[in-house]
């Protein structure tokens, strides 16, 4: 472990203020300030609050990490930031505070991106992927299939949703039947007591002619909240559980189908599952089963690691060290819309010299 790499990195795309220091595949701090309570009593994200949020937290979460992982900020080889895609005032929070460090510390500044980010995390808790990896990511704002042939350089989407992501449709049901805010974790629990065959709501893009690996869960929602009005339109008791276990059943059933179905016809013979929607338990035990009966192996961050941490911005960070990959310029900007296809914002020769050349 000499030679690995240190590497810190911050992820700011949404409502967590996460500050990972990762050395080679060894995870030694992950400090995270979450803002999600602040958001709680809109029933979302609201950007505003998140990137002052971010302000405050970013300074004390950094030093509570350099002191977890007992390192110094000079001990570190390079500084890793998520440029995107995500909100853009969250983002730029990030990248300022990243550039801050790596210009004042003198180290190697890594844009990279959030997805990739996600698919590179695993490393951490079961060592370097195998090449090529077949990658599910399902969160509040994404629900893609990727294929990747190195997490560096090379990740290409497969499918991606729609319309809603599969986190966004369970706070959306979460909202309908009254469970609160974020909805993933109150459904998966409520569901436990549930019946996940009461209800047959839909299983979209699910028929023959549709596109083999994209998402909607938009009509999903829609009959959730239609089946609920009509029952409280009758006057009956809305059986809460059953319905939070049908259409977890229903949201499952159609990301574990796909993306089995994705490894098969590409010929890759190991799933990875990241996202906020990773820690679902129902998720889980339907990848394994299916992933068992198709021969393939299956990789599942633990559930800290699967929602936004800076854990796996610094582990792909380390990664682009370790492969020795151009690092981004000091011009670097955040970008809300960032292609997974960019793993990381390229090198940029004039802002580099120039950087050489200022420093003391």
């Amino acid at each position: 472990m000499a030679d690995e790499p240190l590497v810190l990195g911050i992820e700011t795309s949404c409502d967590e203020t996460g500050v990972g220091i990762v050395h080679g595949t060894t995870l030694l701090a992950d400090a995270v300030a979450s803002s999600v309570n602040d958001h709680a009593r809109f029933g979302g994200v609201v950007p505003e609050i998140a990137s002052r949020a971010h302000l405050e937290a970013m300074i004390p979460t950094i030093q509570r990490a350099l002191d977890t992982a007992g390192v110094k900020a000079t001990d570190l080889d390079g500084i890793a930031v998520t440029a995107g895609p995500g909100l853009a005032g969250a983002l730029l929070v990030g990248v300022s505070a990243a550039k801050a460090y790596a210009w004042a510390l003198d180290k190697p500044l890594y844009g990279v991106n959030h997805l990739a980010s996600h698919i590179c995390v695993d490393q951490l808790e079961h060592g370097r992927l195998p090449e090529p990896t077949m990658a599910l990511l399902v969160s509040g704002g994404h629900s893609s299939l990727l294929l990747s042939s190195d997490i560096t350089t090379d990740v290409r989407p497969l499918g991606a949703t729609i319309d809603d992501a599969a986190g966004e449709a369970f706070d959306k049901v979460a909202r309908v039947l009254g469970l609160g805010f974020p909805g993933g974790p109150v459904v998966d629990r409520t569901a436990r007591d549930g019946d996940p065959k009461a209800i047959a709501f839909p299983r979209g893009l699910s028929n023959a002619n549709d596109p083999a690996y994209d998402f909607s869960f938009s009509g999903l929602k829609t009959a959730v909240a239609r089946w609920v009005e009509a029952k409280r339109r009758a006057g009956e008791e809305v059986p809460i559980a059953d319905v939070s276990a049908s259409f977890q059943e229903a949201v499952t059933d159609v990301l574990t189908r796909k993306a089995v179905r994705a490894c098969k016809d590409n010929g890759v013979d190991h799933l990875m599952i990241g996202g906020g929607v990773a820690a679902n338990s129902r998720l889980r035990e339907m990848a394994q089963q299916r992933c068992d009966k198709a021969g393939i192996v299956l990789r599942v961050p633990r559930p800290g690691l699967c929602t936004d941490n800076g854990a796996m911005v610094a582990a792909l960070g380390s990664e682009m060290v370790r492969r020795d990959r151009a690092p981004s310029a000091f011009d670097l900007s955040a970008d809300s819309s960032l292609p997974v296809t960019e793993v990381s914002v390229p090198h940029g020769d004039l802002h580099a010299h120039a950087h050489r050349a200022l420093k003391p």
